[in-house]
Formats: structure tokens, sequence, C-alpha cells
């Protein structure tokens, strides 16, 4: 039986509740019998999703959305110091909580599973999360990312184990204590909090410090993730499980073979003689190792690791993750959250192997001008991989703008590496653009992190046309 409604979070508000990381919270509160109340910049069909479960969302911010009785105010980092409900929440003496601390909460009396990394958090949560229902456990979830097949991002579920994507780019990850954490890869990203690789490692060293006294980390193969591994080696309370390729790996992926769009994944578990084979059901290697660190972690909870494996099958994807929008004129079009080069690089290296002797063209809309201003030259040099990219403007998200750091950094990289490359600044013409570009068993890839995913649908609809 999963615990009750921590007592702050009786009347909760939510500022930005239409959010990936707030909406998840604020349903399984909503579902655990809480009374959620909460604003939004605009409608959406989070915002429909979370009216269906009785809670209360307003559009726009504005200090009387605030009931006077909330027993909190939930924030993420995005939410700015002026917010006229954050204001109202001050003069009437409400706590603010962060959207961690919430979330930590709800882990609280559950066996809790936390996935960090720089890239793959949501894809290996949601492998997870669908397996484990798959198997009857009925866990509690709370993805950055819709499942395909439920179609939501988060629930509330009767079991005793809670399984959470761990937030690095704000710090928030170092609120947890799970049980059995995941970290994938470590990178410098997130310009804008981290200034060096070594603030980076401290960061996630402070994540597996917070790890229970006799629960296990589990690292992939990257080098970042090894040597965190390295740096934390010293804890003896902490049992650390190496997942990869590479000889030696505790958890050893034997075999990776590409079959189209899905992949078959043979590995060896330590302690368990025969080798398990699965299919994922997204093709390329980074999808494979997320599925071999999901069953690392699932069987350090005491799930038998082939039941697991079996019930890996069941996933068939997450919202932005390699996901197939549709096919019009012989055109398939899918849509990536690729943003950070390596995440570029990893997509688009599976779909060039899905794609075989097809073209591949990418729509790209670079994420935030401080990511641009770091990395937009390796950003460029991914685009090399396509056959040719439309290449989008910044989308600001949460930023202002850095004067000089424009697209073209990106374009001009993307030139040199040798890339065809089109700018194109208004968003609107981009499905006539590519109209234009394609044709008959082309793949077209939405990728970045803004608003580019609305193009997906926009596009198919002009090649219908």
């Amino acid at each position: 039986m999963a615990p009750a409604i921590p007592a702050a979070m009786e009347r909760p508000h939510f500022i930005g509740i239409g959010g990936a990381g707030m909406s998840g919270i604020a349903k399984i509160l909503a579902q655990r019998g809480a009374k959620v109340a909460g604003s939004d910049a605009r409608e959406s069909a989070t915002a429909d999703a979370l009216r269906a479960l009785g809670v209360t969302v307003h559009i726009g911010h504005a200090a009387e959305h605030l009931a006077d009785d909330a027993s909190a105010v939930v924030v993420s980092s995005a939410i700015r110091a002026d917010n006229p409900e954050l204001a109202r929440a001050a003069e009437l003496g409400i706590p603010v909580v962060h959207r961690s601390d919430a979330l930590a909460s709800l882990m609280d009396g559950l066996g809790a599973l936390a996935v960090a990394g720089t890239h793959g958090k949501t894809t290996t949560t949601s492998m997870l999360a669908v397996a484990l229902t798959e198997l009857g456990l009925d866990p509690s979830y709370a993805i950055g990312g819709d499942l395909a097949g439920p179609g939501t991002n988060a629930r509330h579920g009767e079991g005793d184990i809670f399984v959470a994507e761990a937030d690095e780019s704000d710090r928030s990850f170092q609120k947890y204590d799970p049980t059995v954490a995941i970290v994938l890869n470590v990178e410098l990203d997130h310009h804008a909090n981290y200034a060096s690789m070594d603030e980076i490692y401290e960061s996630f060293e402070a994540f597996a410090a917070k790890i229970r006294p006799g629960g296990t980390l589990v690292v992939g193969e990257h080098a970042g993730a090894r040597e965190l591994a390295a740096r934390v080696s010293g804890n003896k309370d902490l049992t650390i499980l190496t997942v990869g390729e590479a000889e030696g790996s505790d958890v050893r992926i034997r075999k990776i073979t590409p079959k189209g769009m899905t992949s078959e994944v043979a590995v060896v578990m330590p302690d368990l003689d025969e080798e398990i084979v699965f299919t994922v059901s997204v093709p390329g290697r980074h999808y494979a190792h997320n599925a071999a660190a999901a069953l690392a972690a699932g069987s350090r909870l005491g799930v038998d690791p082939r039941d697991l494996a079996r019930a890996l099958t069941a996933y068939t994807g997450v919202g932005r993750r390699l996901q197939l929008k549709g096919e019009a004129q012989g055109v398939q079009v899918i849509d990536s959250y690729a943003h950070h080069p390596t995440e570029m690089t990893a997509d688009l290296e599976a779909m060039r192997g899905a794609a075989a002797d097809a073209r591949l063209l990418v729509v790209f809309q670079p994420h935030l001008f401080s990511r641009t201003q770091e990395l937009g030259r390796e950003m460029g040099d991914a685009l090399a991989l396509a056959d040719a990219s439309v290449v989008l403007d910044i989308y600001p998200a949460r930023e202002d703008p850095i004067p000089g750091i424009t697209s073209e950094l990106i374009i001009d990289a993307a030139r040199a590496a040798g890339a065809e490359v089109t700018p194109v600044h208004d968003k609107d013409t981009v499905p006539d653009v590519i109209a234009g570009m394609v044709r008959p068993g082309d793949f077209v890839l939405t990728m970045g992190a803004g608003d580019v995913t609305d193009l997906g649908p926009r596009i198919l609809a002009r090649l219908s046309n």
C-alpha cells in the first residue's frame, strides 16, 4: 500500500502545472486523493488530462488563482521570482516547496528507484515503469515524457516500488534517497547552473551519497559514469554494478542486433548462467544500453531478471524519443527530443542504421542560448550525419538572449563539417520547405527540446495534401 498524502501536499498549488515534471507530481497527488490546483501559461492536452483527474487548472498566472487555503505552493527552477502567484504566497505565508522536495515526499516509505544521467533518463525510467507494470507489480512512477502505451508521464500505483526520473539540471536530484539509482552517463551540460565538469561530478557524487545504506548504484559504460563509480567506490555501504559491452562489466551486453526500428539484445547477468535475450522496440545502441541498465536496476529490487527481460518487450516507446509520428507519400516523420550533441549523434546514428539506404532529413531547433554558446559547434558536427538539415532559430525556454549567439553558430559548424543546411527563421514555413526537399522513401526527423515537436503533424498534413 502506498503512503498517504504528505501533510504539506493535501491542497497544493502548482505554478507551471503543465510542465512534464510538475504535471506528473500533480497527477500522483490527485490520484492519492489530494485537492490539487495550479496554473499554466497555455491550454494543453496535459491541462485536460489533469482536469480529468479533478485538478483545477487556471490558464495564465495571476495572484487570484492561488486559493487562500492552499497548503503549499509547488515551483520548479523555471519559475521566476516575480511570478504573481509566488508573490501572493509570500503575502499569505503559504510555504513554497520545490518540485524535487514534493517528489521526494511521494517516495517516502517505498522502494525508490531513481534514474539519472545527462541523457537517457526518460527512456530508461519509462522502460522500468512499463516492465514492472507488465509484471503486475503496480509501481508508482514519475517520468519526463509520456509513455506510448499508457499515454501518461506519471501514475500512482498500489505497489511498493516508485520509479522516478532524477533531474541533475538544477541539482534537484540530490533531494532523493533511492534504494537503487542508475547513472547512465555524466557530461557537461546545463551551463547556466554548472561551470565545469568538476561541478558536475560533485553534483553526481552528492546524488550517489544519498542512496540508502545497502543500496545499489548502477552505472553505464559512458566514461563519465565510470569516473563517477571510481569516485564513490570508497563507500562501503554502496554496491556498484557496471553495465556495458566492455569486458569486465558486471552486467555484460554480449550482442546488439539491429532489426529495422527495433534491436535484439543479449545480456549476461552476474550469478546467472544463461544468456538473456530480449527485444527493444526502438533502434540504436544507446537504447539497448538503457534497457540493460533497467534490467540491472530492477534485479537489485528483487525482480527476476528473466521475467523483467520478457516484460521489457512490452515497452513501445515514449513520446519524443524516436517516436514515429506517421507516414505520408512514402515519407516517415519521426520526432526526437535530442538537444545535446551526444544525444543528437546517438539518435542520428540510430536512424541512419534503421533507414539503411534511405535519405535522412533533419529539422533541428537549438535549445537554449547558453547551450548553443557552449556546444553549438558540436551540434553542427552532429548534423553532418544527416543527408540534409533545416535549422531553426534558438528556442529560448527560460533564458534571455545572449548577444551574438544565434543558430548561425551551428549552421557554420555544420557546413564546415560538410553538411547541407538550410536556415529557416519562420517555423511556420517548415512544412513547405520540407515538402520541397523530400522524395518517397525518405525519413524526416524533427529534433530538439522546444516546440519543434509541433511540426511533425504539420509536415505530414502538408505531404498528404
